[in-house]
């Protein structure tokens, strides 16, 4: 009876340990393919758009550009190479200015425009490299008060009746950052991390798996952040009507 269980246990154990190896592959693979389906959605379009061009001038070209395969690929290929084209352009003067007229259109139309502005606001905070927005990665007490969560804090308000200070707090989910929680509590029962943002989505992604060895688990937020970030809420809305 020995020998049986023994096998058993070290089929188990490995077992296990074989979901332990493959699970970092296995999430790497899912979230790979979940950018590649979404990026070819985007491009497949365009691609064959220019089969279809092609189709009576190039036949050979255009049976190639219609193949599944290679249509996923190009147009992946196409949105990047876009994106890149994009990128480029807005870290010059021309480009700049032909994103601020593309504001200033889209902030004209109803309702698109405030959805627009929170999303550019959000990924702002979000993708900010300085010292200061590394700290906007919290912890809060959610679901319950026995338990923390990581969030990320995008602003601060005040509360008309009491003044007290409070922030809003959005909130990811495991494993897809993408949708969340949106919570506003006081600023008080907000937890400062040291965490950068890259760190905060590698611990998301990965199921906690991948992350700092220490977290700051108890201090709360200083109250000079909440007035950091309402003075830059102000600054960005005078700046917005330019």
């Amino acid at each position: 009876m020995d020998l049986p269980r023994r096998r058993k246990n070290t089929m188990g154990r490995r077992l296990m340990a074989g979901i332990v190896a493959a699970a970092p592959l296995v999430v790497t693979w899912v979230l790979l393919a979940f950018l590649f389906d979404q990026l070819a959605r985007v491009g497949r379009p365009l691609v064959l758009g220019v089969a279809r061009a092609v189709r009576h001038t190039a036949p050979p070209l255009a049976n190639l550009l219609a193949n599944d395969l290679v249509l996923s690929v190009v147009g992946v290929a196409v949105v990047v190479l876009a994106l890149y084209i994009l990128g480029w352009l807005a870290e010059r003067v021309v480009g700049r200015r032909l994103l601020a007229v593309f504001d200033d259109i889209v902030q004209h139309i109803p309702l698109i425009d405030t959805i627009y502005r929170a999303v550019k606001r959000f990924l702002e905070v979000a993708g900010n490299s300085d010292e200061k927005k590394k700290q906007r990665v919290v912890l809060i007490s959610f679901p319950s008060p026995a338990m923390k969560t990581v969030g990320l804090l995008t602003r601060t308000l005040v509360d008309t009746d009491t003044g007290t200070e409070l922030g809003v707090v959005y909130v990811p989910t495991t494993p897809n950052p993408t949708s969340g929680y949106l919570e506003i509590l006081p600023l008080k029962d907000v937890v400062l991390t040291d965490w950068s943002f890259e760190d905060a989505m590698a611990f998301i992604v990965t199921a906690g798996s991948n992350a700092p060895s220490a977290v700051n688990y108890r201090q709360s937020v200083r109250s000079d952040v909440g007035e950091e970030d309402r003075g830059g809420a102000s600054q960005s809305t005078r700046a917005g009507p330019d």
